[in-house]
């Protein structure tokens, strides 16, 4: 666009003006980005029609713009961008994206404005580099060996930016730095154990160690800012690092079990600690409590998850007590006191070399019945839509059914069956896997199904709709892209929100959740429709009188007009074509009813009488 170009478009669009700087920039030659069609560069401008012609990458060849839209729309980009850089070949960019990293977020960096940009910014200035699926694993690990390059300064908050620097610093240098600034407790513990890591490899930090012990004992006193679980932690640390510089540690106030004496309740003690000292924690333990330690272990995983399940039971198997464990778990099995991260441990366990075993004797349909009652007590005191683990964990394992069922009765199968119909914590496309499973087994399940036998009552005809394919399948096609682009889309919509700040205050997440309410209600809605849905050609069209699939010659009374309607499935209605669902109140009238048959109804308050003049089959006209 040329300078009177610019002008004239200025005058008729005087909002325009400040962003005169932009639509100079729009000129042949330069590349854009269009959020949606992405990549492109401008090939002319059509005075006469105001329009700049561009070439999108994704088959947009000559794409006609407003240059008012394009200002909104468009992101102009700079002749050194590495996305055009990358799109004219250059070499360089691939060996960065392959080799080295964090070169490629340097150079990106380097030409941002004040050599700084928020992960946000550079996540999508990755993603149309690498493709939306390819960066997100290219950058997670990226940002941990980010941390360690000098060059580049990381934030450590989300909203922070990543810095170019323009004096490298040393990683370990960096944070003894931050160490001796922050009077924060806990940070200052966090560090001390980078801290001791790093001074391994560096000479300089290791004679630093002394004071660092000094001001990390002084930190554990500060008592009020600090959990007892972060205190214990602190005392672990401080005690490795007493020990690396070969200071007594028995001599060091407060000691760990000191700690351990006084909680008032070591599993809640567990959950303030890192995963990574679990083990450590229960070796503290046992050495500070040694009549009591297999007692309290077993209490730790009753009421644990993840990492601290499998370590409770290692720990366990490594001091002879295997026989313990399953007898434990027998005695909770019985009382129903297994929790659904006891139980997820033992499923994904039950044929494993270590474990299997000791497991064996569990794996029967009390098992399976324990699994149904804490997925379904979990539903019931979930108040929003998040997952439930282990019911993902048993629709995903195809062997469990079988497995627990091996050696049950038809009587046990129909009763963990209705078990399974009445379960709140499962999908109702999960539901159905499941009984398929249990009817493969056991065939007379199918009864219970159809609601004999004292089990549910079956759907009624009345409750199943008459598809067309081509509207089924476009259900099916909406449900999986809410499955796959929409709701993961949204929780990472959710996630972003969330790290902004005070929920109280944040519209993005308000929108966010209102969003995710309305994506699942769509959800559970279109599963209900997908399983009623009954997928026909309407080939089996009656002639002689009006049914589903059928085309039919109606007289208005009123008008005296004839007008041919289609009566279709379910989703199938298109009023401007004359396409009737078999559900509206007129084709409801009409099934059934012959030729010279009238019927009448009432229609916005307004009653009509309609004869019918012809019935023909509908997929006879479509041939």
């Amino acid at each position: 666009m040329n300078k009177e170009a610019i002008d004239l478009l200025i005058q008729k669009t005087p909002r325009l003006k400040r962003a005169r700087a932009k639509l100079e920039t729009m000129q042949p030659g330069a590349y854009v980005i269009h959020r949606a069609w992405g990549f492109g560069q401008i090939q002319s401008y059509d005075e006469r029609e105001n329009r700049l012609i561009i070439d999108f990458e994704d088959g947009k060849k000559g794409h006609p713009m407003d240059p008012a839209f394009c200002v909104e729309k468009l992101e102009i980009l700079k002749e050194d961008d590495i996305l055009i850089r990358s799109h004219a070949g250059e070499k360089e960019v691939e060996e960065m994206v392959k080799s080295r990293p964090t070169d490629l977020i340097a150079d990106i960096l380097s030409r941002a404005p004040n050599q700084e940009a928020t992960a946000l910014e550079l996540e999508t200035i990755l993603s149309r580099l690498l493709g939306p699926t390819k960066f997100k694993k290219w950058w997670t690990s990226t940002k941990k060996a980010l941390v360690k390059d000098p060059r580049i300064a990381v934030p450590a908050k989300k909203t922070e930016p990543f810095i170019l620097r323009d004096v490298p610093v040393k990683a370990e240098e960096e944070i003894l730095e931050e160490f001796n600034e922050t009077k924060a407790p806990k940070k200052k513990i966090i560090l001390a154990s980078k801290l001791i890591d790093l001074s391994v490899k560096h000479q300089d930090i290791e004679e630093a160690l002394p004071s660092i012990l000094k001001q990390l004992t002084s930190s554990l006193a500060e008592t009020k800012q600090l959990t007892d679980g972060e205190r214990l932690f602190g005392i672990w640390v401080r005690n490795d690092l007493a020990r690396f510089i070969h200071e007594d540690v028995e001599s060091l106030e407060p000691t760990s079990a000191y700690l351990i004496k006084e909680a008032n309740d070591l599993c809640a003690l567990s959950e303030q600690i890192p995963s990574t000292h679990y083990r450590r924690y229960i070796d503290l333990i046992e050495r500070t409590l040694p009549d009591q330690w297999v007692r309290i272990t077993f209490d730790l995983l009753k009421n644990s998850s993840g990492k601290l399940t499998s370590e409770c039971i290692n720990y366990l198997i490594d001091k002879d007590h295997e026989k313990d464990i399953t007898t434990t778990l027998e005695r909770w099995l019985v009382e129903q006191n297994l929790k659904a991260p006891v139980l997820i441990w033992m499923l994904k366990n039950r044929n494993s070399k270590r474990y299997g075993k000791m497991l064996e004797p569990l794996m029967t349909p009390r098992l399976l019945n324990a699994i149904f009652y804490a997925i379904d007590y979990e539903a019931l005191q979930n108040t929003s839509n998040k997952r439930i683990p282990l019911a993902e964990q048993v629709s995903e394992d195809h062997d469990l059914i079988p497995d627990l069922l091996a050696d049950a009765g038809f009587e046990t199968a129909h009763d963990l069956a209705q078990n399974l119909m009445l379960n709140q914590g499962f999908e109702d496309l999960s539901k159905k896997s499941l009984l398929a499973r249990f009817i493969k087994l056991f065939p007379s399940v199918q009864a219970v199904v159809d609601g004999e036998s004292g089990g549910l009552p079956a759907e009624s005809e009345d409750d199943s709709l008459i598809v067309s394919k081509g509207s089924f399948e476009d259900r099916k096609k909406e449900y999986e892209t809410l499955i796959q682009v929409k709701i993961p889309k949204n929780k990472e919509d959710i996630a972003e929100a969330r790290a902004h700040g005070d929920l109280r205050e944040n519209a993005e997440y308000k929108m966010a959740r209102q969003e995710q309410d309305i994506l699942l209600t769509r959800k559970s809605e279109l599963e209900l429709d997908i399983n009623r849905a009954q997928v026909t050609d309407f080939s089996d069209a009656p002639k002689d009188n009006v049914g589903i699939g059928n085309m039919v010659d109606l007289e208005q009374a009123s008008t005296g007009q004839v007008n041919t309607y289609a009566i279709l499935g379910a989703w199938d209605s298109d009023p401007e074509k004359n396409v009737l669902s078999y559900q509206t109140p007129l084709a409801k009238a009409l099934i059934g009813q012959k030729i010279g048959a009238s019927v009448e109804i009432e229609i916005d308050g307004h009653r009509e009488n309609w004869t019918i003049r012809g019935i023909r089959r509908w997929l006879d006209e479509k041939k």
